[in-house]
């Protein structure tokens, strides 16, 4: 059978004594639906869908986490874990919810160029830490994401293209287990696990700290070049062309947004179709504005605030939004892409579409198709480009399990029309850019093999049969593979 295929049970009635027993052991809070805090702890940053968990515990440590792996092993609780909530996908119901946020313990080894993380901790710690010394990590375009799942799902981040995916730094894994055991994971000690965690990790533990690499980066060439008005059509072509030019010291994206007119938008937004370039270049100021040199030719900008930054301030290319809101998206890697098939994703998402998105392409390539000694099960590296499409969806969910239907239906079908047009360079999926519970889809099992190759899906089936054949961690049904060896 399919993991997909099976349902969570209704939550048995928690054994009095074992949960007194936990709440004595573990050093974090443990909640039950009612108490002051519970509603808090299970809410991230994703608002269209919360976990609806029998028993939070709020680990301070990985011992915390052991515990509340083998409490929920012994009552028969499925696990679900959350730091930030950013990609929450697996809402859990009647089960037991890891909450990290607490872990957030960062080290800097200058001497070795490594840092070592805690399960909580987000990529802005790791910048602020690491910046001192001249180094960075192969962080994302948002400060607020967490290190942990981000980087078990590959992790395309700022310097993707010069120095790969943050998957392919790591040097070592700390993980509970389905059997409650804490095991010190690298490429020497389980080349195999070590491998598929990185990459395919979501679904076979809890990861608890994270040593990864940092490369030398202190400063950038960077920003955006926006574009509306006459010069709406003409950008996301140029830039498309433009792409097959750049160095790959050179990492760069494209949003196509079509902004509401509302309020509280600024007026340089409110209510305008925009195209906008972002910049992130490894090399001297004055070669980056040669190699911009084209896209600028494109006519008047916006706005334009490509600049010499320390590395700290790399967040500010993407602006990423701060405030928790409700969300759903999709995405295509792709092999290529034409300016018609662009035009068309265009034309379906505008201003014309019945739903606001948000279009984002990423350009791949570079380092990201070679990974490091020890590369993980990152699917399908040879993709040149990420087209993700993702759009709000009105208000926060009451019961943990979505937006309304009718809504999140439309939404679902706008994003397939628009990922239609680009069918013909379709390689599969990132698991880090699927944004919305795919697991209830019709199409999920679908999904789920889009991530990865035949030969890596069944690599991580065979690893999630062995070490949880119980399917006790339920992080995220859309990345799951299947397995023959899970019980009914």
């Amino acid at each position: 059978m399919e993991i997909n295929d099976l349902v969570q049970p209704s939550a048995p009635a928690l054994d009095p004594a074992a949960l007194a027993a936990l709440t004595a052991h573990v050093r974090g809070p443990v909640l039950l639906p009612g108490d002051d805090g519970y509603d808090a702890e299970r809410s991230g940053f994703q608002l269209a869908r919360r976990h609806r968990p029998a028993v939070i515990v709020g680990a301070r440590c990985a011992e915390d986490v052991v515990a509340a792996v083998g409490f929920a092993r012994a009552q028969g609780l499925p696990v679900a874990v959350q730091a930030t909530g950013h990609g929450l996908s697996a809402a859990t119901e009647g089960g037991l919810l890891i909450s990290t946020r607490r872990m957030a313990g960062v080290r800097v080894d200058a001497a070795s160029g490594t840092a070592r993380v805690e399960a909580g901790v987000v990529w802005g710690q790791v910048v602020e830490a690491a910046a001192p010394h001249g180094l960075a990590p192969l962080n994302g375009s948002s400060p607020s994401v967490g290190v942990i799942s981000y980087t078990l799902g590959g992790g395309v981040g700022v310097l993707a293209r010069t120095y790969g995916f943050a998957a392919d730094q790591v040097r070592s894994v700390d993980l509970v287990t389905a059997d409650a055991r804490l095991r010190h994971i690298t490429a020497d000690t389980d080349p195999e696990l070590f491998r598929v965690l990185l990459g395919g990790g979501h679904g076979l533990g809890v990861v608890t700290a994270m040593e990864f690499g940092l490369v030398p980066v202190a400063r950038l060439f960077g920003g955006q070049l926006v574009f509306g008005g006459e010069q709406i059509d003409e950008a996301p072509a140029a830039y498309l062309r433009w792409t097959e030019t750049v160095p790959d010291e050179l990492t760069s994206s494209l949003a196509l947004i079509a902004y509401p007119d509302l309020p509280q938008l600024p007026g340089s937004l409110r209510g305008r179709y925009l195209a906008q370039i972002r910049i992130a270049y490894t090399g001297s100021a004055a070669e980056g504005e040669r190699l911009v040199a084209p896209l600028r030719a494109v006519g008047p900008r916006v706005s334009d605030d490509l600049r010499e930054m320390p590395y700290a301030e790399s967040h500010t290319i993407h602006r990423d939004p701060t405030d928790p809101h409700a969300y759903d998206g999709d995405n295509a890697l792709l092999s290529g892409l034409d300016a018609a098939a662009l035009r068309r994703v265009a034309a379906l998402t505008g201003p014309a579409a019945p739903d606001m998105c948000v279009v984002q392409l990423n350009h791949l390539g570079g380092a990201m198709a070679t990974g490091g000694a020890a590369a993980g099960t990152v699917g399908h590296r040879e993709a040149r480009y990420a087209l993700r499409v993702l759009s709000p969806l009105a208000g926060a969910a009451e019961d943990g399990f979505g937006s309304d239907g009718a809504a999140l239906a439309a939404v679902r079908a706008l994003h397939a029309e628009a990922l239609a047009a680009v069918a013909p360079w379709r390689l599969g999926r990132s698991v880090n850019f699927l944004f919305g519970r795919h697991g209830d889809r019709p199409d999920a099992e679908e999904v789920a093999r889009s991530v990865h190759d035949a030969g890596a899906h069944r690599r991580l089936a065979g690893l999630k049969a062995r070490h949880d054949p119980a399917n006790l961690f339920r992080f995220h049904p859309a990345a799951a593979p299947a397995a023959a060896a899970v019980p009914a």
